[in-house]
């Protein structure tokens, strides 16, 4: 009865945090519960020191935004990928790559290079559905690569390092880009009549000189995360006051600006948190009804194969990911899903890798698909058009969690290596 109320709340679009804080309040009325053991429930949730990174996370994407970053780094994959054939959508990948360092965020990524990149391939003569599509995808980048904002909630509920997370990301995150180049390569293929620009030796030089200090971020932050001078929680302060500093360095951020940016990271913030606290306290009702141990009885007997235990988590990842908010996703499923993996015996750092990636594609997928509703915005376009756009570009998504669900131990060789 308390799933199918959820589900009903979420049907007719009531907010994640509440769609769970109702029911479960409700529930622990209904069985003589105490609501002020559902408020301790709530604040401890929060109450930990690696989620503080988050909004720190949240607070430097948002000032790389207003500080122009995304531009910078646009103009200089332009200038030298400008004379190849599809050069915007080799572009539109590089520089959410790019960003993706900084960013940790794909609605904050689409936002910021959605209002840049598809007006210009649009007047280059690329297809709407191109447009959307590469972009759209290539904005998935973000919550894989570090900063990871999903990462640090994941690392968070289950108990890992982060800076393990962090490692084991970077090279599916490398390979997401990988696969998008190769759409890109195969459907331009069908654009004969694309606008080129002319290769300029002065206009790189301009321009990567222009990129050279904001790709310093990567270095600040997972450099000391990795090297283990600084905790994820300490990176993401540097990195946001490194970011601060270029901005004003720049002149591309102003004190005006600061209030702007402090109330959007605080909004952002609050919504993840109540998404977090929310979750938590229906983490308690499914615990004090036995539903973790019913799951894991009823896993074990499907199957004693750790791969299909995979392959159930990415369609179950998938399919949750389309309705409700990857954090919703994770802070629910996790503390169901990790006991499981180690019955299996799988690493939770490949299942948190996989989870993340999986959910993802939700961002692209109706009804909610968050960055679908964003492009919608910028290029007044049908969610049709974003969705059948992204779909030949979500293709190499789903290829790489299959190869992590069949190798799942290859991901694990960097963090390995670096002792994490």
């Amino acid at each position: 009865m308390l799933c199918l109320l959820i589900a009903a709340l979420l049907a007719i679009r009531v907010p994640v945090a509440f769609a769970f804080f109702g029911p479960c309040l409700l529930y622990m009325i209904t069985t003589d519960q105490s609501l002020g053991l559902a408020l301790r429930l709530v604040a401890s949730s929060t109450a930990s020191f690696p989620l503080l990174a988050v909004p720190l996370f949240i607070l430097l994407g948002c000032i790389a935004n207003h500080a122009g970053i995304a531009d910078r780094l646009f103009d200089f994959a332009l200038a030298l990928l400008g004379r190849v054939r599809g050069s915007l959508g080799y572009v539109s990948v590089g520089v959410s790559l790019g960003f993706s360092w900084m960013s940790g965020s794909a609605v904050a990524d689409a936002a910021a290079l959605g209002k840049v990149e598809i007006p210009a391939m649009l007047r280059a003569g690329y297809s709407k559905p191109f447009a959307l599509g590469v972009v759209g995808s290539s904005s998935l980048i973000a919550p894989v690569m570090p900063p990871s904002i999903p990462a640090v909630i994941y690392a968070g509920l289950a108990g890992v390092s982060t800076g393990a997370l962090f490692a084991a990301s970077v090279v599916p995150a490398l390979l997401m880009a990988v696969g998008l180049c190769v759409v890109v390569f195969l459907w331009v293929r069908r654009m004969p009549n694309l606008e080129r620009t002319e290769f300029s030796r002065a206009q790189v030089w301009v321009t990567g000189r222009r990129v050279i200090a904001p790709m310093g971020a990567p270095v600040v932050i997972l450099g000391g995360i990795l090297g283990g001078y600084v905790t994820p929680t300490e990176a993401a302060a540097v990195g946001a006051a490194y970011m601060a500093i270029l901005g004003f360095a720049y002149r591309t951020l102003h004190l005006r600006d600061v209030p702007k940016i402090l109330v959007e990271a605080t909004v952002t913030t609050g919504a993840i948190m109540l998404i977090v606290a929310s979750a938590n306290l229906l983490g308690y009702v499914f615990a004090r009804e036995r539903i973790p141990q019913e799951l894991s009885e009823a896993m074990l007997g499907l199957s004693s194969d750790a791969t299909v235990f995979l392959l159930i988590v990415f369609a179950l990842s998938m399919i949750l990911g389309t309705a409700l908010d990857a954090i919703a996703v994770l802070t629910l499923t996790v503390p169901i899903l990790q006991p499981l993996a180690l019955l299996y015996d799988v690493d939770p750092i490949a299942l948190g890798v996989l989870m993340i990636i999986s959910q993802m594609i939700g961002l692209l997928t109706p009804p909610v698909g968050t960055v679908i509703f964003v492009l919608q915005a910028i290029a007044k376009a049908k969610m049709a058009e974003v969705f059948w756009g992204s779909v030949p570009f979500l293709v190499p998504l789903m290829l790489l969690c299959l190869a992590i669900i069949f190798w799942p131990d290859a991901i694990l060789y960097l963090p390995e290596r670096l002792g994490l």
